[in-house]
């Protein structure tokens, strides 16, 4: 008896998850957010720079901002909806 069963060749999925420069630039965004954190409570810990607690304030937002930007861009490429 014959085998009825057709050779069909081996899947090949581009697995873009496990991609080392993904997980690379995460991590420099996540260490941008955390200095923008710990920038925005400088002055509380340093008295004498309280008259500036605005400059600090801006200066983490915008870390922040950056930080964020840059893990939604990560997240969305590893999902696969990032421009080719």
């Amino acid at each position: 008896m014959e085998n009825s069963t057709v050779e069909r060749p081996a899947r090949h999925t581009d697995n873009n998850a496990n991609r080392t420069e993904y997980y690379v630039s995460l991590t420099v965004a996540i260490v941008i957010g955390l200095v923008g954190v710990f920038i925005r409570f400088v002055p509380d810990v340093i008295p004498a720079l309280d008259q500036m607690a605005s400059i600090f304030s801006w200066i983490a937002n915008i870390a922040i901002i950056i930080a964020s930007y840059l893990a939604f861009k990560i997240v969305f490429a590893i999902l696969g909806f990032s421009k080719k």
